[in-house]
């Protein structure tokens, strides 16, 4: 083997590495998460050194050494930044010093604070629970087994949402995941208002507890809307003025609106599944003017960053272990509005 040779094969074995060890980054985020180090940075003020972090984390001071190795990892991965005092005595070790180091939080990091808005935290949790993570030990098994389940159904005896029925606390966190992933949207909203003009009434169909639906009304207050889900879901949610919530089931009736809002609602369902959506959907617009408006994640490597197409895949995926349906691909086959066709008519558009 000659030098290149072995230089190539080194790099395959760190990429072969990296990928195994890929779960150490995302237990390591739901760590801190628990832990609520972004929130201890943030209400800090101002870098905060190891030493301050492992007070605030009121944890034993024999902790420290494992703290600043979580921390290394994450500021390796761009969730924290780390700076070195300006008066450092250059006669310390290099591990003394790296240990005075401050921590201060970046963009991503931000977006875990929990007392401020867009907070993504319990998207973390809820996405890193064992309930969803647990079936990939059993991913094989699942792809050699019966076509009639997922993945998740397999290892938990039942589908995602009888689990999240079943199980209350889970159902509260996932309901506050996909709400605060709704914030996000909040950023972009207010530039929408041609989808909206001219609307008086929407449905926002699978809605959870109407944080979207919420942020709809307050950008376009002359809208009406409605949050339609499963029982559960908006037990006990307080109508407004001009939001309220009403139990049901997609597949069986939709209330009639002059527009239907889908949010990341049809890559939970088959092909099969999210025609009868749309159909229930033709028949609660009017036939003149009527809006359904989808917003989903679509897979498009001819104009995505590599990482954004990356982050997309993985998302893919991860449907494919929980649901029945998939991440849409505009520059695949897999894009595929015309199974439509046979409910109505529809014109895919960026929003």
């Amino acid at each position: 083997m000659d030098l290149l040779e072995g230089s190539e094969l080194f790099q395959a074995q760190s990429h072969l590495y990296k990928h195994v060890f890929n779960y150490i980054n995302s237990m390591s985020l739901k760590c801190v998460v628990e832990l609520g180090i972004p929130d201890i940075i943030h209400n800090h003020g101002r870098p905060i050194t190891l030493p301050d972090l492992v007070t605030a984390l009121e944890i034993h001071p024999s902790k420290t050494s494992f703290v600043y190795r979580l921390m290394s990892l994450l500021v390796h991965s761009g969730f924290f930044a780390a700076t070195l005092p300006l008066d450092t005595n250059q006669e310390k070790g290099d591990h003394n010093k790296e240990e005075e180091a401050a921590y201060d939080l970046t963009p991503s990091s931000r977006l875990l604070v929990k007392d401020k808005l867009p907070c993504l935290s319990p998207f973390v949790l809820a996405l890193l629970d064992p309930c969803l993570t647990t079936p990939w030990q059993f991913m094989g098994n699942w792809f050699k087994g019966d076509r009639g389940t997922t993945p998740f159904e397999s290892t938990h005896g039942m589908q995602f949402w009888e689990y999240a029925d079943h199980n209350p606390a889970y159902n509260s966190l996932f309901n506050e995941a996909m709400a605060c992933d709704s914030e996000m949207l909040k950023l972009v909203i207010k530039d929408c208002g041609p989808v909206f003009q001219g609307l008086g009434s929407l449905v926002d169909v699978g809605g959870g507890t109407g944080k979207f639906a919420r942020i709809i009304t307050e950008t376009f207050p002359q809208l009406k809307c409605t949050v339609l889900d499963r029982p559960h879901v908006v037990a006990n949610l307080p109508d407004t003025q001009n939001l309220k919530f009403i139990a049901g089931d997609m597949f069986q009736s939709i209330p009639s609106a002059d527009a239907l809002l889908l949010k990341l609602t049809l890559h939970s369902f088959s092909d099969e599944e999210c025609l009868k959506i749309l159909k229930k959907c033709r028949e609660a617009i009017p036939s003149d003017g009527g809006k359904v408006i989808v917003i989903d994640i679509v897979i498009n490597k001819n104009e995505d960053e590599h990482q954004v197409t990356e982050t997309k895949l993985l998302g893919d995926v991860m449907m494919m272990s929980v649901a029945t349906g998939r991440e849409e691909a505009r520059d695949g086959k897999s894009f595929s509005w015309g199974l439509v066709s046979a409910a109505t008519t529809y014109h895919p558009s960026s929003v």
